[in-house]
């Protein structure tokens, strides 16, 4: 994150149910629970982001980025990324939450981010994007994208 002064807590939007949690960064490390569902927070894994409202609430709420992966279930090299996509969620959250988009069932979200080829991740900060990276990559290779980029 950024090396701005450090805030107290941060917003964080639940991959369940999808409301906005204020949480403390105290307690960041000790799996908070979101207040409405009572779920985790945080679980290792991506979130489908099958819904452009969905889409846009995860990506302007959340006070920590976001890594969305833009991806289609007819694509070769995105089927065989989605392990390595996982892989990096285990080792980038809590300080990401990390998305995956099917083009296919939400083409508007495609169109609106310019998505000219599949798999591409894009790196969302406060709303908007930062950085992006066409093609499959392994897990240790999206990690090191990721923590390279400076925003």
């Amino acid at each position: 994150m950024s090396s701005a002064a450090s805030p107290e807590a941060l917003h964080v939007v639940c991959p369940h149910c999808h409301t906005t949690n204020r949480v403390r960064l105290a307690q960041w490390n000790q799996a908070p629970d979101c207040g409405q569902c009572k779920q985790a927070l945080f679980g290792g894994h991506s979130l489908a982001l099958d819904d452009a409202t969905l889409f846009d609430r995860h990506i302007s709420r959340n006070q920590i980025p976001v890594l969305v992966d833009f991806w289609a279930p007819w694509c070769g090299p995105c089927r065989m990324m989605a392990p390595a996509f996982e892989q990096a969620a285990q080792q980038l959250e809590p300080r990401f939450r990390l998305a995956k988009v099917n083009t296919e069932a939400v083409p508007a979200l495609g169109a609106r981010f310019q998505i000219r080829s599949i798999p591409t991740l894009a790196l969302f900060v406060g709303g908007r994007e930062v950085a992006r990276q066409p093609g499959a990559l392994g897990a240790t290779d999206i990690v090191r994208w990721v923590q390279s980029q400076r925003f």
